[in-house]
């Protein structure tokens, strides 16, 4: 079952609660700071921002506390749980916020997200709002890995990751909700490791709840630099797939479980090469196309919005490919295994680290 945090009682009218985890994060906490501090909010409202810092041993919770002292509106939570789901459920019991926005350590916002977020609430009457997840890389490699991300062909058609988009969505990035869609749908499950956005938002959706996305809600993620980071990332997300599967009894999409099939059609590959010689060069020989034609369609969209070079994009882009779907697909693999004979990775041994 979820953790159904309590929800402090509301205390300043229009007020906006901004809520972030974190964890060892010194040499990008102050530009997080200094950039959702400056967040032009709507006439009337105000706001408090409360981050949850988990057990970090870098100097990043005595930096938050001294910017605390600084800045009332800034607030210290410990989350010794130290994952995202006991961190963001931490922020949960001490908000006092009418609307409650979640933000990202790691991800730049524009100056009107928040009252976007706010505008949005209110037009589209949803229970759950947030903008396109859209990557900027800032390395060559995090570069190829941001134009997969942005790819519809490598994503599986993800609304999510339309930055045009705007209407109904299964989930969103990040996430908006009025104080009373928390009150009734719950925090995140703190069982999961990962996911825990995707498993909230399916939740929210089979209580009958709406999820909206606006391109007005801007803001840009910065993905994982090196090929290793990125499959473990996805590994990650693959392996927490399965155990969401089981507590809904659906998936949350069928793309999601497309990764696990081409791990699958790789393994007989390579079993089987001897007795299916020909059948199966040509499927590898096929995979090979689609690498390569993705990887020019990735790279030239990426290119045109300024994110690095289209030959250096294009020779990297068919590794960082694999990696997402290598990783996902093992990782989903892993965990259903796992999920079979009652293990599962424990949320200290499986902490996230960039």
């Amino acid at each position: 079952m979820p953790v159904l945090p309590h929800l402090a009682q509301p205390g300043l009218p229009q007020c906006v609660s901004i809520i972030a985890p974190c964890r060892n994060e010194r040499a990008h906490i102050d530009a997080f700071c200094d950039s959702v501090l400056a967040q032009q909010l709507p006439a009337g409202w105000q706001m408090e921002v409360l981050v949850a810092d988990g057990d970090s041993d870098d100097g990043t919770r005595e930096r938050l506390q001294e910017r605390a002292a600084q800045d009332a509106r800034l607030g210290l939570v410990d989350n010794p749980g130290r994952i995202v789901s006991s961190g963001l459920n931490a922020c949960l019991a001490q908000v006092h916020g009418e609307v409650i926005v979640r933000m990202d350590i790691h991800t730049t916002f524009a100056p009107d997200y928040v009252a976007e977020c706010i505008a949005a609430l209110a037009s589209s009457g949803a229970d759950n709002v947030g903008g396109p997840w859209v990557a900027r890389g800032d390395t060559p490699m995090s570069c190829a890995i941001a134009a997969a991300f942005q790819s519809r062909w490598v994503v599986g058609g993800a609304r999510s990751r339309d930055a045009a988009y705007e209407g109904e969505v299964d989930t969103v990035y990040l996430g908006c909700w009025p104080r009373a869609t928390l009150a009734r749908t719950g925090g995140f499950d703190e069982t999961l490791v990962r996911n825990q956005d995707d498993e909230h938002n399916l939740r929210l959706r089979l209580g009958r709840g709406r999820v909206w996305q606006s391109p007005r809600i801007r803001s840009w993620y910065v993905p994982r630099g090196t090929l290793g980071h990125l499959f473990r990332q996805q590994f990650q997300y693959g392996y927490w797939r399965p155990f969401v599967m089981r507590k809904h009894g659906q998936t949350g999409s069928l793309r999601q479980l497309i990764p696990m099939i081409f791990v699958v059609v790789c393994a007989i590959s390579v079993l089987a090469w001897n007795w299916f010689h020909a059948p199966l060069a040509l499927l590898l020989a096929a995979y090979a196309a689609y690498l390569a034609a993705v990887s020019v369609q990735a790279a030239r969209q990426a290119a045109g919005v300024g994110q690095g070079g289209f030959a250096a994009l294009c020779w990297r882009l068919p590794a960082v490919i694999a990696a997402y779907h290598l990783g996902y697909g093992l990782g989903s693999w892993r965990g259903l295994w796992d999920l079979m004979h009652g293990r599962r990775v424990s949320g200290a041994s499986a902490i996230i680290t960039r």
